[in-house]
């Protein structure tokens, strides 16, 4: 009525009823023609992405086939039932999942819950919270390609429209809502999700986080940036001679049933994988080492469960080892124009991968680098032992190791708690060149632990030093020519 020069009033009485009244000037003469204007002239400059009109005929063709099969899921946030009931009915007969709210809190409690939505089909006009707040909380945890935004409304001026782009909503429809114009925007958008979900297996989506991108297309070569990450390192221990007892297609069917539960641990504590390496991981975890060192044993203990089933099945159990250092990387964009990936360039990457080498030097499962052990938040949480200095190849510094062991069996980890100050104090006598002392501490570390692999190398050498003597300015640090 206000857009037409005129003004709308209500009279209102408890349990009699309601009168409305309106008016309108009476035009003058006759009506100049209208031609009608776009409602925003700079499309670009808005962001908005242009769609061509759809026919009634080619409706059903701009939604992906997933939607037949009910794999997406709308979440319709309306104050008024009426309007849930009306997008229903347009939605119910493509076999959408629908989920409803009826304010902004429903909706984000919605989200909260880990509920997997697809879309959000939302209203700006609500009583507590509008939609442009609901908008923004979701911005706050959704990208605009991770979860597309519809705002819907009766609003249809221009500082409206402007003000959900500025919000990151992907799209703005006015109400009365026609079916078919709905069902093609949502299917544009949904093919556009599916299209970033497609990448986004192949390109881990934290890694655009980390270089300030929102997607794949915002990426460009030679973007980097610097930080301090951990870098884990897994490797499938004699994987040679089990892959050579399969066929090709036996391998991959192993290596994906292998991955299908490795990866989610990498991912359930805050890492990425940044490399498949056939029977072995590259992984990278930005915020805390702690979350590294967690990720790994936990995923220790999973491969211990999956040999049990493994074995079950009368097939031969299977050990990994891992090695994990902290520095400083460059992470970016590599290639050229035409074959760009995603790429990590630093001295931290060879010297993980050379942590994860000695962890079979040592013969245990975790080995971590004293970057790592020196910016844990409290290292007693964890059981571990001191292993000793070594050079690793390629490198000038000699790096503390350390065995962390909570990944091991049951039966193994007894053993080495058992054994523990036993094999202190054989590595202080060893480096302290009191050979035959430190050579008993370990024997008594092996006849409790036949299986200690390191325990037998220093009492070895503790034992080869008493009858050769060791060279002028001998520091007990194992140079490793091995990778």
């Amino acid at each position: 009525m206000e857009l037409h020069g005129g003004k709308i009033e209500v009279e209102s009485e408890v349990d009699k009823g309601s009168i409305f009244t309106f008016s309108l000037a009476v035009a003058n003469g006759k009506p100049a023609p209208r031609v009608a204007k776009p409602l925003v002239e700079n499309l670009t400059a808005l962001k908005i992405v242009e769609t061509k009109a759809v026919s009634p005929q080619t409706v059903d063709r701009v939604i992906p086939k997933e939607i037949g099969k009910g794999q997406y899921h709308i979440l319709i946030v309306d104050d008024d039932p009426v309007n849930q009931q009306v997008m229903s009915n347009y939605l119910s007969k493509s076999n959408f999942i629908i989920s409803q709210a009826a304010d902004g809190q429903e909706a984000l409690a919605i989200l909260e819950n880990e509920v997997k939505i697809d879309i959000v089909l939302l209203d700006i006009m609500m009583p507590g919270m509008s939609g442009y707040e609901v908008c923004q909380k979701i911005r706050e945890r959704f990208l605009p390609n991770e979860l597309p935004i519809l705002m819907i409304t009766a609003k249809n001026q221009i500082a409206d429209l402007v003000e959900a782009l500025k919000i990151d909503a992907n799209d703005y429809l006015v109400k009365p809502i026609s079916k078919k114009e709905l069902l093609a925007r949502l299917g544009t958008h949904l093919n556009l999700l599916h299209i970033n979900q497609a990448y986004s297996r192949f390109v881990p989506k934290d890694f655009f986080k980390v270089l300030g991108k929102e997607n794949i297309l915002d990426v460009h070569l030679g973007d980097q940036v610097e930080g301090e990450v951990t870098v884990m390192f897994s490797d499938i221990r004699g994987y040679t001679p089990l892959s050579e007892s399969m066929t090709a297609a036996d391998n991959f069917k192993f290596l994906n049933a292998y991955l299908k539960k490795a990866v989610p641990i990498i991912n359930d504590h805050n890492g990425l994988v940044q490399h498949f390496l056939g029977d072995g991981l590259m992984s990278l975890f930005l915020d805390k080492p702690n979350d590294a060192v967690v990720a790994s044993i936990t995923y220790l203990k999973m491969v211990t469960q999956y040999s049990l089933e493994r074995m079950a099945k009368g097939r031969k159990a299977l050990r990994v080892g891992i090695g994990l250092h902290t520095g400083t990387l460059m992470l970016g964009i590599i290639g050229n124009e035409n074959r760009m990936d995603t790429g990590v360039v630093s001295d931290t990457v060879n010297t993980a991968s050379r942590m994860e080498g000695l962890s079979k030097h040592f013969g245990i499962s975790l080995l971590i680098s004293e970057t790592v052990f020196n910016n844990l938040e409290n290292p007693e949480q964890f059981n571990y032992r001191d292993l000793g200095k070594v050079q690793v190849k390629g490198k000038k510094k000699a790096l503390k190791v350390y065995d962390f062991f909570d990944g091991e069996t049951v039966e193994i980890i007894g053993l080495k708690k058992r054994t523990l100050t036993d094999f202190s104090t054989g590595l202080q006598q060893y480096y302290a060149k009191n050979f035959t002392a430190a050579a008993l501490s370990f024997e008594k570390v092996l006849l409790s632990n036949p299986g200690d692999v390191a325990a037998r190398m220093y009492r070895e050498k503790s034992s080869d030093f008493i009858d050769n003597g060791v060279a002028e300015g001998w520091t007990g640090i194992e140079v490793m020519t091995n990778k």
